[in-house]
């Protein structure tokens, strides 16, 4: 079967720096993709960017994916121009030894937040190499300012910062990059939207690529009260269990290039995960599982305890060393979940039954 997905798209969203708090650019570019299907487009207070889709029909779904990824923000600037940080998300500071970074240097404009991205490296000693644990507030950043005065005229306190790491394809198209969680999950929204759109599928279709996941969760909270959905799909990232250092009887046993993975957990609805099944059954996607026993740790719990609670799915894609510069996925798994969402689009409608006891 032919390829179906934009890959440019998700190296293009992969490349912009979106720490969370600053995820603008990343939006914009989110909606440009979008303009070719979305019959409404807007954005909300916090950053939240919405595609819509047959949104006046009865019945509705939301796909959610979210923008933001982990960071750093700038604290402080010491008089010698140096910069410290906080983190932004479930960053490891340790990782960060002596890597290059980027700040992102926000102004504002007419058109919101405009960012120019300002080169930094993270300050090596040979203390901190020999630290056990590295801490937020150990790290310093070098932008090659001489002053107090000289730094600040080119970043300010609040800027973000996240790893200056570009996309590579590695060995049997496999995708290593920084952020791929959550942006591989955005552009699977975004390209399993258009899919459905372009097959036909007759429920209203709710694109929201969400804000904050990382460290808030007030996009896809803000998003789910004011769209009012039946039900969602959010789509992120989890622990691949293929690889050094893992153990698949954690969570389950997942593979790079072995499919989505779906979600068992107190908090996925039980008619949706069926029906998913029953659509890669249909379209021969070999499906994956992970379990949750309690929070699934993405946007779908936010969601469902949005409004009068919102009925969701978590499609997950596998991924390798998350949280880190290197995150590893499979093109072909980002695939097999458009492709999956799409055919769950062109089933589900009207009159679905969530309810698991009848």
């Amino acid at each position: 079967m032919s390829e179906t997905m934009d890959r440019e798209l998700l190296l293009e969203l992969l490349r912009t720096p979106t720490v969370s708090g600053c995820e603008e650019a990343g939006q914009r570019r989110a909606l440009e993709a979008a303009r070719s299907w979305a019959e409404v487009q807007r954005t909300d207070a916090v950053g939240n960017a919405f595609s819509l889709r047959g949104a006046e029909k009865p019945f509705r779904v939301l796909l959610c994916g979210h923008m933001d990824e982990i960071g750093f923000r700038v604290t402080h600037i010491t008089e010698d121009g140096f910069l410290r940080v906080q983190k932004a998300g479930g960053v490891r500071p340790g990782l960060y030894v002596g890597s290059m970074m980027q700040v992102m240097h926000e102004r504002w404009s007419e058109q919101g937040p405009i960012y120019e991205t300002v080169p930094a490296a993270v300050v090596v000693t040979e203390a901190l190499t020999k630290k056990e644990k590295v801490e937020d507030s150990d790290l310093l950043l070098d932008i090659g300012a001489s002053s107090r005065e000289e730094a600040a005229a080119a970043v300010s306190v609040g800027d973000g910062v996240c790893a200056d790491t570009q996309p590579k394809t590695l060995l049997n198209d496999r995708l290593c990059s920084r952020a791929l969680d959550d942006k591989a999950g955005a552009f699977v929204v975004l390209e399993a939207a258009k899919l459905a759109a372009e097959q036909g599928a007759d429920c209203g279709v709710l694109c929201q690529t969400s804000v904050g996941e990382e460290t808030t969760g007030r996009g896809a909270y803000l998003g789910g009260a004011a769209l009012e959905p039946d039900c969602a799909i959010v789509v992120d990232v989890t622990w691949a269990s293929d690889c050094p250092g893992t153990d698949p009887g954690d969570t389950g046993s997942v593979k790079l290039g072995a499919g989505p993975v779906l979600c068992r957990s107190g908090m996925v609805n039980k008619a949706m995960n069926a029906l998913l099944e029953d659509t890669a059954r249909e379209l021969g996607i070999p499906l994956q599982y992970e379990v949750a026993g309690f929070r699934t740790g993405t946007d779908g719990d936010t969601l469902l305890r949005t409004g009068r609670g919102i009925p969701m799915a978590l499609v997950s894609i596998p991924l390798r060393y998350m949280h880190s510069s290197v995150e590893l996925a499979a093109w072909s798994d980002l695939e097999q979940c458009i492709r999956l969402i799409a055919g769950f689009l062109r089933r589900i409608g009207e009159g679905f039954d969530f309810r698991p006891i009848r």
